[in-house]
């Protein structure tokens, strides 16, 4: 069970870091994608927000 949640959250992990970068580019957010490189969490939040609608 310890492994699915491992490889649900890592996942998660990229597939919201991917979402932030695409939509970073589509956006020309330029300052933002280096944020989200620099400090990856940030690409994380912004990755699931978009996911819900709130960004």
């Amino acid at each position: 069970m310890k492994y699915l949640f491992g490889v649900g959250f890592l996942t998660w992990m990229f597939a919201a870091w991917l979402t932030h970068v695409i939509v970073c580019f589509k956006a020309a957010s330029w300052g933002f994608l280096i944020a989200g490189a620099i400090f990856f969490p940030v690409a994380w939040v912004h990755g699931t927000g978009v996911w819900f609608g709130w960004w």
